[in-house]
């Protein structure tokens, strides 16, 4: 656990997607003060295009359950020590946030309203990396199935934009080089007419 807080460029530049977590629960009131902080993101005319199905503590082994399920085809024919290394991605974090926003019918509006969710995730992994919580963003295909949804409660007109696995981690992922500001700039040029 990190003794004080993060500067924004610190947390931002340091942060990193934890895959390899340690099994350490997080706890509901530390997830939920995560949430609550983050839900200060922009967001179009103050829509607050989200809500949350959470995870940790005593839920886990049956959510554990249901992505068994939907994430390891053909769970039923592995063997116990294979099946539990195919689960390990999924019971080492120490909590999930599933994120919900609203299909909009309006396409603006539903890309506005993703946008806004997509601040708040981040928002979220700088305010876990500030407490010695990493994260992962994790968008696999079976949040999309019917089932999937069912079990999860989402209803009709809403979508999961987001499996967000949060826990404690050992080590620190080396940082991966990114593009040089001058390779993703241009200067506006007025066009001639």
């Amino acid at each position: 656990m990190m003794d004080q807080s993060l500067t924004i460029r610190e947390a931002i530049i340091q942060r990193r997607s934890i895959k390899a977590f340690n099994g350490q629960p997080v706890e509901r009131e530390t997830l939920l003060s995560i949430l609550g902080d983050a839900v200060w993101a922009p967001n179009h005319q103050l829509r607050e295009p989200w809500r949350f199905v959470i995870a940790c503590g005593k839920e886990l082994e049956a959510l554990h359950d249901v992505l068994k399920e939907f994430a390891i085809p053909k769970w039923k024919e592995l063997s116990e020590e294979d099946l539990e290394k195919q689960m390990k991605k999924f019971t080492t974090p120490g909590g999930y946030v599933f994120v919900v926003v609203p299909e909009d019918a309006r396409q603006k509006e539903r890309l506005e309203d993703y946008a806004s969710a997509s601040m708040l995730i981040q928002n979220a992994q700088l305010l876990a990396w500030d407490r010695g919580i990493g994260s992962c963003w994790k968008t696999p295909g079976f949040l999309d199935n019917p089932k999937f949804r069912d079990a999860m409660g989402v209803k009709q007109g809403e979508r999961i934009i987001s499996m967000f696995q949060v826990g404690y981690f050992d080590e620190m992922p080396k940082p991966k080089v990114r593009k040089s500001i001058d390779e993703l700039v241009t200067v506006f040029e007025k066009q001639n007419e």
